[in-house]
């Protein structure tokens, strides 16, 4: 789609982007809203997760795929490790790097987080119709990798990587 003016809007003449914006930040606040009563941020939520699926990162790491500088990822690392919600353990390779660990706690404590967003997101849902939210997540995923390829193969042809960094 090359015609600015052509673009697609929504049903009051927003353009897709702006949606996508505060349909983001609408999300963002309700997930807010379900984690302040857990003790848990949002970001200490995304860090969790993150290590979940990947325990073991050093916290530079753990800032690159958490979008956030190293300095900032060392004050919430701090955090989580005061609540007990994860460990730093010495690499058994380099023992001046600390990788990040869930802790049983901080499993526990992601377990309910999880349940926590999972509501938010059957609320978004509910708005749907049955088989919108695959249509929808399959189209987010599409955009996601149209986004991720360089400029230069933004003309359709195939990326040996598909999924945007992090």
């Amino acid at each position: 789609m090359t015609d600015a003016a052509a673009a697609p809007t929504g049903s009051r003449g927003q353009r897709l982007t702006y949606l996508v914006k505060r349909l983001q930040m609408a999300e963002r606040a309700r997930m807010e809203e379900a984690l302040r009563p857990l003790g848990v941020t949002l970001g200490q939520y995304t860090a969790l997760s993150v290590l979940e699926r990947r325990g073991g990162l050093s916290s530079a790491q753990l800032a690159r795929r958490h979008f956030v500088t190293p300095q900032a990822m060392q004050q919430l690392v701090a955090g989580l490790e005061r609540d007990d919600l994860v460990e730093r353990r010495p690499d058994a390779g380099n023992k001046r790097i600390l990788r990040l660990w869930l802790t049983p706690r901080g499993d526990e404590a992601l377990a309910a987080c999880h349940a926590a967003v999972a509501d938010v997101e059957r609320r978004m849902l509910d708005a749907l119709e049955p088989g919108e939210a695959d249509v929808f997540a399959l189209a987010l995923e599409r955009c996601l990798a149209a986004l991720a390829r360089p400029d230069d193969t933004a003309d359709g042809s195939e990326s040996e990587d598909d999924e945007p960094p992090g």
